[in-house]
């Protein structure tokens, strides 16, 4: 009897979405099979997941000699660097990439999974919102699935299943708040490193959760509901509803809202990306546990205070603006956030830094790859510079491409 399982590729295997990924194959066997796990540092994990899993490949994108020496000892035979991603994404046995890289990475590995044909179940915000441009039109033009992982996109995903697009008027996005949401502005400029880190409702890498701290990453959602969703940024809002039950809410032209509501779980999201159209009924699963309204109570929404999260209003403007200013915007904060975690700067500084380095960058319309990359770059350097501190070892100049950089 052949085999019917879904079988899957993990891009960033030991990260929050991944692990969980992996949750739902353990918790489903019958239905998901891993045929590739890509890591990033992580090789003792990567380790204890290969065993499990057994894939047909493993991959660790840090080629550190240290990282490699490690890679050696405990999976031979791995492949080693960023091309690892690539040959996961594009593996002829694999059916669904989940794309659940942090930051920039996962930008090229999704398109050559586009272009092989693949699945993509998409947790990777920096994809669309630096490269929507060519991802979107080439996803449509092979024919590909671009399923949603995060909540927010996947809840208006499942709210626009067997709806008429014409007639819907709005997307509204739903924001926790995050650990700031009632902090006087005044005590803002001295919230520390760990009380950042505390995020109220989700459980989240640290970049991500800082991002939920600034409100940045509902900005990010905002750019990639205008791709994946093809709806201009007007008719995108975002409210805050800090009990994270409704996790987004499609308005339509006769006034009615729908809502998907669950207990927050990104365990959800995930399994509806990797069983879609079908739905898993939980027997026998501690994965998701069922929303008993009473116990919920209350639901509160307010409107989002941008004096409080002006990251909302930086990106609002990048994504309209277009061309490469999400690339900077994504290249700066990515930076900004790496200092404030180093304690190098203060949280209210980050909106501050990222409206400077996009005050300095002339955008190109319509970039390629090669220019959203390098942009990205020169916007981490950027950051730097302004801090008194010398670029990365790694940066790539910001004027090969034309107009790239400038005061």
């Amino acid at each position: 009897m052949p085999d019917s399982r879904r079988r899957i590729a993990v891009l960033g295997s030991t990260g929050s979405i991944g692990r969980q990924t992996l949750d739902v194959v353990r918790a489903f066997p019958d239905h998901f099979q891993i045929v590739a796990l890509v890591a990033r540092s992580n090789v003792a994990l990567l380790a204890e997941q290969a065993r499990e899993f057994a894939p047909a490949l493993v991959g660790c994108t840090d080629d550190s000699p240290a990282t490699r020496a490690q890679l050696e000892a405990l999976l031979p035979g791995a492949r080693p660097g960023l091309a690892a991603l690539t040959a996961a994404a594009t593996h002829p046995d694999v059916e669904i990439v989940v794309a659940a890289t942090s930051g920039l990475v996962g930008v090229e590995p999704v398109l050559a999974a586009i272009r092989a044909g693949k699945t993509i179940a998409l947790a990777n915000k920096e994809t669309l919102v630096m490269a929507g441009h060519l991802v979107m039109p080439e996803a449509r033009r092979r024919g590909v699935e671009i399923r949603p992982v995060d909540s927010e996109h996947s809840a208006l995903w499942q709210c626009l299943h067997g709806e008429r697009a014409a007639e819907v008027r709005r997307l509204i996005i739903t924001a926790s708040g995050g650990p700031f949401r009632q902090t006087p502005l005044a005590d803002m400029a001295d919230v520390t490193v760990e009380q950042a880190l505390a995020h109220p409702t989700w459980k989240m890498g640290p970049k991500i959760t800082i991002d939920s701290a600034t409100l940045m990453n509902k900005g990010l959602e905002v750019i990639e509901a205008h791709w994946l969703f093809d709806i201009p940024y007007e008719r995108i809002a975002v409210v805050v509803h800090p009990q994270s039950v409704i996790h987004s809410m499609v308005e339509f032209e006769d006034d009615s809202i729908k809502m998907q509501a669950s207990l927050p779980s990104m365990h959800l999201p995930i399994q509806h990306a990797l069983s879609f159209p079908a739905r898993l009924a939980r027997t026998g699963t501690a994965l998701t546990r069922e929303l008993r309204w009473p116990e919920v109570a209350r639901l509160d929404f307010e409107e989002v205070d941008l004096a409080r999260f002006p990251c909302l209003r930086l990106a609002y403007e990048a994504g309209k603006r277009g061309g490469t200013a999400p690339s900077v915007l994504v290249g700066a904060d990515e930076q900004a956030v790496a200092l404030f975690l180093r304690g190098e700067l203060k949280l209210h500084e980050i909106a501050e830094t990222l409206e400077t380095v996009l005050a300095r960058h002339r955008i190109v319309d319509d970039p390629d790859l090669a220019t959203v990359l390098e942009v990205s770059e020169w916007a981490q350097d950027e950051v730097l510079r302004l801090r008194g501190l010398p670029p990365r070892a790694r940066a790539v100049s910001a004027a090969p491409s034309g107009a790239v950089a400038g005061a």
